[in-house]
């Protein structure tokens, strides 16, 4: 049994109160590959902060520290311009706002490819910095050496394969995958590749839907679709997209909230009372 904590809301915005809970595991959620005993879907969201954290962590399963953060909270317009010292800041944040989730954490760009060695120290700081389960990193059977050499060694390994933002640069911008045979088949290869050396859940993003269909059927661990298909083990969305904050999304994306105009019609009210000097009122004064 472990350790959670609840708002205290009467002291502060964020005040710790034991109480005993239990957190998902990765085993888990291995389990929860359809036909394999499971088959409940893997329900995974972004999130970047303690607060969200604390907002999202009843609902989902996985927690993911996504490199999008770049793109999200600090405006890039690539997620290769992430460092790692974001990912653990922002990773420690998340795992003190969850209780139930897995949190799993991107490795950024240029912080694991070089080698197996290279991607183990950088994997073993970010849980030992962050206190996060597992970790997640891009790329097919090229990185399947790599996932192995973690796994081995006790770290947990998301992959994820098809559209690979981090290698945007390399495939020409952020259209769907496999839509030559040729492609697919490559994909594929490199689904199988990485669940063989041992990943516990595989993202599969921006594919056309038989070939997340395929993935889906022919590896182990369970998939979890983003822009993908509804067949895939699980489904995540960056968080902000789907509360609707940005005008532009994936075409993948539904909004299930429009968060950006509430927050806009809330700071207009606020300045508006501001400039008629209707606000503080005599019940935020103090007397």
């Amino acid at each position: 049994m472990s350790t959670t904590f609840t708002l205290d809301t009467a002291t502060s915005r964020a005040h710790p109160v034991p109480e005993p809970v239990r957190r998902l595991t990765v085993p888990a959620i291995q389990k929860r590959k359809a036909g394999k005993g499971g088959g409940e879907p893997v329900v995974m969201l972004t999130a970047y902060t303690a607060r969200m954290a604390q907002l999202l962590d009843p609902h989902c399963d996985l927690l993911l520290v996504g490199d999008s953060l770049g793109q999200v909270i600090y405006g890039l317009d690539t997620t290769v311009k992430v460092s790692l010292e974001m990912m653990i800041a922002h990773g420690a944040a998340v795992v003190r706002g969850s209780y139930r989730s897995v949190v799993v954490i991107d490795l950024p760009f240029g912080t694991y490819e070089d080698s197996p060695e290279a991607a183990f120290r950088t994997a073993a700081r970010v849980l030992r910095e962050t206190g996060a389960a597992a970790v997640k990193l891009e790329g097919g059977a090229v990185m399947a050496p790599t996932v192995r050499f973690l796994a081995e060694r006790g770290i947990p390994v998301m992959a994820h394969v098809g559209l690979t933002p981090q290698a945007v640069n390399a495939l020409g911008g952020y259209g769907a995958r496999g839509r030559s045979e040729a492609e697919q088949a490559k994909i594929l290869n490199d689904a199988k590749a990485v669940a063989d050396a041992g990943c516990f859940a595989l993202v599969v993003e921006g594919v056309v839907e038989p070939l997340a269909v395929a993935i889906t059927e022919a590896v182990s661990c369970p998939t979890i679709g983003i822009g993908a298909s509804a067949a895939c083990d699980g489904q995540v969305l960056v968080v902000d997209d789907m509360l609707g904050m940005f005008e532009r999304v994936p075409r993948f994306v539904e909004r299930f909230d429009d968060l950006a105009a509430r927050i806009s019609a809330a700071a207009a009210e606020y300045a508006g009372r501001v400039r008629r000097r209707e606000f503080p009122t005599e019940a935020q004064l103090y007397r």
